[in-house]
């Protein structure tokens, strides 16, 4: 059994380049708050908002019942994180190569390519709602509005579109130096700008806004088997929502110093961040209700109706910066590891982070004919349940079956070793994906199964976990 250690690292790098090498112990140096800036800037996005918002409206529950389940979801995905994380933290080494583990060292490119793709997606999606904000900020300063619509989006839409794409570029071009420091910076601002939002709206509100938060997205018929499947339905697409990070948190547990850093930076990142930010959501969704008559689900818009130049300016930016940091962190990262596990000697960070953004590029333009199709909530499910057997299949291997101990050697040796299995795939790992993930999509969308939709994910990743334990616990060698 071979243990960490910094020459590892070195060794590593030079068949996998810097992208997928083990951090050394010297370069391990995000403490507790860069680890809870991580979640800052995830909760706190527009689409974040919009999202959250939408499930106010969505599941039809009182503002209490909707506020208790996304702190519920909040304290769920902690103990996750900290269970998936744990590995990255202990080795250094990002989720392509934690994969390789459980899937072999041919098979861990199923997983990757499958997690990259739904992070270049998302880097797409979020593309477009950074754009959205600087859209704003377009047509305040200058009153154009735009013109003629393609695609549902004007002339400033696309152009901003364009901007906020290309700055993305810029960010990680620089290195992970930058990402860092502009995550942040971006991280804590978002909340002064929806604050000063939810200020507004409670002077023009006349003093309804807590009343309204509370009754105005309930159903007046509803009773308490509504309210209760309204709460497992807002936990389930919240946790659906955070699927992709928790199965790549190694991705960013790897920078923490040590284990107390990760634990400590998840416990004050995600339940501190889901109840503030929630809670700021819940409220400026319902003063907007009363304000303005109807149920805006994204806060830009809210901000143009406010009619304040001074309060749309410093929002666009702080929206901007807010959603750009998500999608550095969230989307980016995971995309270029698993693009560059294809072919790891040849694809360098910067190449796959190239090959990242074209994608986005085409992904964000077609954002708002997805989202009319299937809706934000159907969406976040279905890419959930289709990840979430890979979580249960890591956690099963690393906790299960290897009792939390790894050969790092190993994991880079692609050819022969411990974790090549059959021609490079485990069979088991394969075999537990396949059918858990058939039985969790068909929860979101199957008429017949609609009573599990709620648990989509969590069905995927025990079903996932439980037959690859069944399938995998006598032939793993550790």
């Amino acid at each position: 059994m071979t243990t960490y250690d910094g020459a590892q690292a070195s060794s590593a790098a030079g068949s996998e380049g810097d992208t997928l090498a083990p951090v050394a112990p010297g370069e391990k140096t995000w403490g507790w708050f860069a680890v809870f800036n991580i979640w800052a800037n995830d909760i706190q996005s527009l689409f974040g908002y919009s999202l959250v918002a939408s499930l106010f409206i969505s599941f039809g529950v009182s503002g209490w019942t909707a506020f208790a389940a996304l702190i519920f979801a909040g304290l769920m995905v902690m103990v996750l994180v900290n269970l998936s994380g744990a590995a990255g933290e202990k080795y250094g080494i990002p989720y392509p190569v934690l994969a390789r583990a459980s899937m072999g060292t041919a098979g861990s490119k199923l997983p990757a390519v499958l997690r990259a793709t739904v992070a270049v997606f998302w880097y797409g999606v979020q593309v477009y709602f950074a754009s959205t904000a600087l859209a704003l900020l377009i047509r305040s300063l200058t009153g154009i509005e735009g013109g003629t619509e393609i695609m549902g989006m004007t002339g400033v839409d696309w152009l901003s579109f364009l901007i906020v794409w290309a700055f993305h570029i810029v960010i990680f071009w620089r290195g992970m130096a930058w990402v860092e420091t502009f995550l942040n910076i971006a991280g804590p601002f978002v909340y002064l700008v929806m604050i000063g939002l939810l200020v507004v709206l409670w002077q023009r509100s006349d003093g309804q806004l807590l009343s309204a938060a509370q009754t105005i997205f309930a159903n007046p018929e509803g009773t308490f088997a509504t309210e209760v499947s309204g709460f497992i339905a807002i936990v389930g697409t919240m946790v659906a929502y955070f699927a992709a990070v928790m199965i790549n948190f190694s991705d960013f547990s790897r920078y923490a110093k040590d284990r107390k850093a990760m634990v400590v930076g998840n416990l004050a990142g995600l339940p501190f961040n889901m109840i503030l930010f929630s809670a700021l959501a819940l409220l400026t969704t319902a003063g907007a209700a009363v304000v303005y008559g109807e149920e805006i689900i994204n806060p830009t818009e809210i901000v143009e109706r406010t009619d304040s130049v001074l309060l749309a300016v410093i929002a666009a930016v702080t929206f901007f910066a807010a959603t750009v940091g998500i999608n550095l962190v969230a989307n980016f990262i995971p995309a270029v590891n698993g693009i560059a596990n294809l072919a790891p000697s040849k694809i360098s960070f910067r190449t796959a982070g190239l090959i990242t953004s074209f994608f986005a590029l085409v992904i964000g333009g077609f954002w708002t004919s997805v989202i009319a199709d299937i809706g934000i909530a159907g969406f976040v499910n279905t890419l959930g349940a289709t990840l979430a057997p890979l979580y249960g299949i890591m956690i099963a291997d690393y906790y299960i079956s290897r009792k939390g101990k790894l050969d790092v050697d190993a994991l880079y040796d692609m050819q022969g070793g411990k974790y090549h299995y059959k021609g490079g795939w485990n069979d088991a790992a394969l075999i537990a994906f396949v059918l858990a993930a058939i039985f969790s999509v068909a929860a979101v969308w199957v008429p017949a199964l609609g009573f599990l939709s709620g648990y989509a994910w969590l069905i995927g990743a025990a079903l996932g976990g439980v037959i690859y334990a069944a399938m995998a616990t006598s032939r793993v060698v550790v």
